[in-house]
């Protein structure tokens, strides 16, 4: 990995069993520690799955045993009793079993997130017990795992060679869209790995145009423990309603497995975390909670949803005391507008005015409203879910420092320097900004038209620049607007 990542835990550990006394758990560790499982048939799987109410842990939720009746019923099974047929659907539509695929999600493209790449480095073979009990409930030996890190492939690798099972690898490129299921099926299918716009079940056209099973990392983790425990041990941690535990990353290097149910208040005290003056909970599209929040906070779903928070893929970022809470959130939703794949408006255009109103906004030129129309804009119409996860973090922030756009608003500022304590990743020298050599503009407008996203010109008619990376979707467009500009004063700074 990265970045060094402590792990600990609340209650007994489960997931992290036996992290105490191995780094890594190789083939003969793991069935020491973990034993052999057995592979439930499907209906078997399904029961269980249902009874602990077993969700996706990659923040969307989604009930995992939807996922495999959603995918069982795309196939024949030799059986005299086959799944009922979808509405309108053939019964010679349906593939055959070994044409199904079940896909391990390892994309952690936000900064802060680093559990699954902890599981994968550490525990790969407990992953793998979950893909493998899914893969033969649904009577597939066909098995993926997308992974961007180097050190987590290394670790699959080695895991799928003891195991000698017929799964592969597929390197994903580290970006924060890379984990949504979209662009890892067309990641795994050679193509262009972004959202593909239009919503295509994975259940009903995943990789080669197969049936898939697509969850994350953590997720198949958990059908594992499940398996091992049964259910009704599996229940004896958290809560009646959402048990089991859950794996967090706090800070972006620390992770912590926790019973479902636990107070937030105590997650942050194990890792000696200061709620003030707030506390991301959900990642980069996740929500701000103030300290009263954070208080109030339990680590569940219905917990967080009672505080105007989310669980969503564990991800949890105090801010550090004595840093600008506004600074903070400007600089990451200008990371997020650049990493946008910047094939619909609201991204395209979108993003970028709510950094440009944030902006204003920083500078006591803007208001909160301003901020709220830029985010509100192309809420639900977005190619993916980016557009309206960065709005929810960016205005949920506007509600959380309240005092903080105050004194920005009315005083200019709050005195406080952004030291950018929120993870972003670590440039590695290819990344190139727009500017202007100010010496040569004579506002002649151009730029402006044919990069819009990233310029606009003031009241004057002279260009205003977005101060954020270039995406690598617009590096055409802005060689394009450099070559054009009459006046030579257009400029490309940074990349190697």
């Amino acid at each position: 990995m990265s970045r060094a990542v402590t792990v600990s835990g609340i209650g007994g550990p489960r997931l992290t069993l036996g992290f105490d006394r191995f780094d890594r758990l190789d083939l003969d560790r793991h069935l020491a520690v973990h034993g052999r499982l057995r592979a439930p048939d499907l209906d078997d799987l399904v029961r269980m799955a249902e009874q602990v109410d077993l969700r996706g842990r990659g923040g969307a939720g989604f009930p995992f045993a939807r996922k495999l009746m959603a995918v069982a019923a795309r196939v024949k099974y030799p059986t005299t009793d086959p799944p009922p047929l979808l509405p309108g659907e053939k019964s010679d539509s349906r593939g055959s079993a070994e044409d199904v695929v079940v896909v391990v999600n390892g994309a952690e493209g936000e900064p802060g997130s680093a559990k699954d790449k902890v599981l994968l480095g550490r525990a790969p073979h407990l992953v793998l017990d979950g893909a493998q009990i899914a893969a033969s409930a649904l009577g597939t030996q066909r098995i993926v795992v997308a992974v961007e890190d180097d050190e987590a492939a290394r670790s699959v690798r080695a895991a799928i060679s003891e195991r000698r099972m017929p799964a592969r690898i597929v390197r994903l490129t580290e970006r924060f869209i890379s984990g949504e299921s979209g662009a890892v099926v067309r990641a795994i299918n050679g193509e262009t790995p972004i959202p593909p716009g239009v919503k295509v079940r994975a259940s009903e056209s995943g990789v080669d145009g197969c049936p898939t099973l697509l969850s994350n990392t953590e997720t198949f983790a958990q059908l594992a423990v499940l398996v091992s425990l049964g259910p009704d041990l599996y229940a004896s941690a958290g809560t009646e309603d959402e048990p089991g535990t859950t794996l967090l990353t706090v800070g972006g290097t620390q992770v912590v497995e926790a019973p479902l149910g636990t107070p937030l208040p105590a997650v942050l005290d194990q890792c000696g975390a200061d709620p003030s003056p707030g506390v991301l909970v959900g990642g980069y599209h996740g929500m701000w909670l103030d300290a009263g929040g954070v208080s109030r906070a339990v680590l569940s779903r219905a917990g967080m949803r009672r505080v105007g928070g989310t669980v969503g893929a564990g991800i949890i970022l105090p801010l550090t005391r004595g840093t600008c809470p506004l600074g903070e959130v400007t600089r990451i939703a200008a990371y997020m507008a650049a990493q946008s794949a910047g094939q619909c408006g609201p991204c395209r255009l979108g993003l970028p005015d709510v950094v440009r109103s944030l902006n204003a906004l920083t500078e006591g030129a803007g208001t909160v409203e301003d901020v709220r129309r830029a985010a509100g804009v192309g809420r639900g119409r977005g190619a993916c879910t980016h557009p309206d996860g960065t709005a929810r973090f960016v205005l949920s922030a506007m509600e959380a420092f309240g005092a903080d756009i105050d004194a920005h608003r009315w005083g200019g500022g709050c005195g406080l320097s952004t030291y950018g304590v929120l993870p972003l990743p670590v440039p590695d020298g290819t990344e190139v900004r727009v500017a202007i050599d100010w010496s040569r503009c004579d506002g002649h407008g151009l730029c402006a038209y044919l990069v819009p996203e990233l310029i606009q010109l003031d009241r004057h008619g002279f260009p205003v620049v977005l101060g954020t990376d270039v995406p690598a979707w617009m590096e055409k467009d802005v060689q394009k607007a450099v070559a054009m500009c009459p006046a030579l004063a257009l400029r490309v700074v940074g990349g190697i």
